[in-house]
């Protein structure tokens, strides 16, 4: 079947190469039992998936039910999910069948998986495994047979590494993901979907559509679109409201949008293989980094002023390699003339650059600073060792150094 038609039937609205990639696994899977993990940020349009899902496979005919996990207060989820028997507790004035018995058959999706507490995730697991439950006051064993398809915008390796979701059950969920891209990554379906809902609300309304001047439409495509679709539709509804000039300028939208002028603003980048560290980790480690140049330039200084050339085999990170290079060279083309502060007496005062070296750095006036680095490192080192159970390879790679040199860290801190 063309991905063009599935949008059409489904409503869904764009050509980036990123969403129909999705829609494509989407209709291979259709045909299948194989559960299903749709991962994306909130509002980027998760939900037409399953129903691409459903409707697309064997069980079109049977019953699609739709459960938002995150919106079941804890107390009441496995009732509502597995059902409960006439008693089992206070309220429960007679049996009722829960999602999974109404949806026998049929597909269930689960949205917000991520929001289930622990217990109910082994009872999901239990279903997904062997299709079989128990409802909430009984020790019958029911069966069904219900394709499950999930979505979450959470983290969830992240949530397994925080205790919060059972890496089971993840691997059962995940046996196909599909992942839904964020609004800002699909720039060129942005002015498509503004004016398919400016055309929508314009009918709802009974009002003249909204137009978009070319400095209004750049800025509507640059926005970084935080709530993605359903914000982008909402942003649409609101100037097609409120505003009374129905030709839209820059100034105008940018009204609507939340940090507009602010989201470009400079931010410290986290490189993705750092994605697992919290905040404090990672200022750690650039604290740890920053100890590491700065001894590698004590270093250098100390080889140049001996020796009248740098030693840049001795750098700890070879980037620095070519920094140093034109930093000597520059040094080098200036004509300094070695004296020991002695002048003619009828000449002008000559910048003199004393080479005389003792052999020690002087490092007096940064050393409270020194030592607070010293400490942040030990640390940076310390956590390492222990997220990887004493493997110093991996811990190594995690703080961006090499094995020997973590080696000779641990020598020189007593860490053992």
């Amino acid at each position: 079947m063309e991905i063009q038609s599935i949008k059409q039937r489904f409503g869904i609205i764009g050509n980036s190469p990123l969403l129909n990639r999705a829609i494509e696994i989407a209709i291979q899977v259709a045909s299948t039992d194989l559960s299903v993990l749709i991962t994306g940020e909130s509002g980027s349009g998760k939900e037409n998936f399953p129903k691409i899902i459903h409707q697309l496979g064997a069980r079109k005919h049977g019953n699609y039910i739709a459960v938002n996990c995150g919106a079941i207060p804890e107390g009441t989820i496995d009732s509502e999910l597995f059902g409960h028997e006439k008693g089992s507790f206070t309220g429960a004035t007679e049996s009722r069948k829960g999602y999974f018995e109404v949806a026998d058959g049929g597909t269930i999706f689960l949205d917000e998986v991520a929001e289930l507490p622990l217990a109910t995730q082994a009872r999901l697991l239990r279903v997904l495994e062997n299709g079989e439950y128990i409802r909430v006051g009984s020790s019958k064993v029911l069966k069904t047979n219900v394709r499950v398809v999930a979505a979450t915008n959470v983290n969830i390796p992240k949530a397994i590494d925080e205790g919060r979701f059972r890496e089971d059950l993840y691997y059962r969920l995940n046996t196909v993901p599909i992942q839904v891209p964020a609004l800002r990554y699909r720039k060129e379906d942005i002015l498509l979907l503004f004016r398919k809902f400016a055309s929508d609300f314009a009918l709802k309304y009974r009002m003249p559509t909204i137009q978009l001047n070319e400095e209004a439409t750049q800025a509507l495509i640059n926005y970084h679109w935080k709530g993605n679709v359903r914000q982008l539709k909402n942003v649409t509804e609101q100037i097609s409201i409120i505003e009374n000039n129905r030709s839209v300028d820059k100034n105008t939208l940018i009204k609507y949008l939340p940090e507009a002028e602010s989201n470009r603003l400079p931010v410290l980048f986290r490189d993705p293989k750092d994605s697992h560290l919290s905040e404090r980790d990672l200022l750690y480690k650039v604290l740890f980094e920053m100890r590491r140049d700065v001894n590698d330039l004590k270093q250098l200084v100390g080889d140049m002023l001996q020796n009248g050339e740098p030693n840049l085999s001795a750098l700890s990170k070879p980037s620095n390699t070519r920094i140093v290079k034109e930093v000597f060279e520059d040094l080098s083309d200036n004509d300094f003339t070695p004296a020991h502060g002695m002048y003619e007496s009828n000449s002008s005062p000559t910048v003199v650059l004393d080479t005389r070296y003792d052999g020690s750095i002087q490092d007096s006036e940064v050393l409270e600073e020194s030592l607070s680095l010293q400490e942040k490192e030990v640390e940076m080192i310390k956590r390492a060792l222990k997220k990887h159970q004493g493997k110093r390879k991996n811990a190594a790679d995690e703080l961006g150094i090499s094995e020997r040199t973590l080696y000779r860290k641990i020598k020189e801190f007593d860490l053992g």
